[in-house]
């Protein structure tokens, strides 16, 4: 009988906790950056740069991160003539609470957004992302009129402790709205982890979404028929060289790959991000017409 009456009690204190700590991961990313005037902080801004050759690449970014992430990238293709778009995905770029209300769908829904309004004005247009990016960009290849595909430490299936994380969401996120993302690696350049503006936890509804998003990509895989740059990095801390390797498995597509070194999951603004720029112009070249 005692334990039935301590359970409200439990509970309570459960989900007081959970408040408490939701509030003092938010507050922490607040002090740590400055917002637009729409609520969007400063430097994890969408981007879109105007190119000169009259062709167009949609680029994504991944989950809990920004288009800062694909600015470098951006801009190294800019120069070169080509319209570069990155969008902020719904939930990032904001708050953490944000985040926390994400879904696969809606990332779906941007990402065509976004090359509905390239296709506006281009005729030739490429699709790339990093890491979630990739997979959403693998769907888009499917889905639409694109000329070739661009898949950056492309993120297309959980790790274990990622798949574990996500199947116990329902207990722990009772009393705890967040975790951390563990995304100390990513970036090994100090300087480039400095100027990040990931989130850096992940809730419930994040993992789930995705999860889903990774595997919608993964399935895409196999009805992709343009040519494909895939790249990864053999340090990636999120995605281990056998899963990157079996998930490229079902990739039927012309396809180009590379493997970097000396850089983590965030291979466009780490240590490798020349050589990544690099090998993505040259990739460009040999298959724009």
């Amino acid at each position: 009988m005692l334990g039935w009456l301590l359970l409200p009690m439990i509970a309570g204190a459960g989900a007081a906790w959970r408040l408490v700590a939701a509030r003092r991961i938010e507050r922490d990313y607040d002090r740590r950056n400055v917002r637009t005037v729409d609520g969007t902080v400063a430097g994890a801004e969408p981007f879109l740069f105007a190119g000169t050759n009259g062709r167009a690449v949609l680029l994504l970014h991944g989950s809990g991160d920004s288009p800062q992430t694909l600015r470098y990238l951006g801009a190294r293709l800019n120069a070169a003539g080509y319209t570069v778009l990155a969008p902020l995905l719904p939930g990032h770029g904001r708050s953490p609470r944000d985040f926390a209300r994400v879904s696969a769908s809606a990332y779906t829904a941007a990402a065509r957004v976004a090359l509905d309004d390239l296709r506006g004005r281009h005729e030739w247009i490429g699709v790339g992302g990093l890491s979630m990016g990739g997979a959403l960009a693998a769907q888009l290849a499917v889905e639409a009129d694109v000329r070739v595909l661009l898949l950056l430490a492309p993120y297309l299936a959980a790790t274990p402790q990622v798949a574990w994380a996500t199947r116990t969401a329902p207990l722990w996120g009772l009393v705890q709205p967040y975790l951390g993302a563990r995304g100390e690696r990513s970036v090994h350049d100090p300087a480039a982890r400095t100027a990040n503006y990931a989130y850096g936890v992940v809730a419930p509804n994040a993992l789930h979404a995705l999860l889903e998003t990774a595997r919608r990509g993964r399935a895409a895989l196999a009805k992709i028929a343009v040519p494909t740059l895939v790249i990864h990095s053999r340090a990636d801390n999120r995605i281990p060289d056998a899963v990157a390797t079996a998930t490229m498995a079902t990739l039927r597509a012309p396809t180009e790959r590379h493997w970097v070194t000396g850089c983590g999951h965030i291979i466009t603004v780490d240590y490798c991000k020349d050589v990544v720029a690099d090998l993505v112009l040259a990739f460009l070249a040999r298959h724009t017409d």
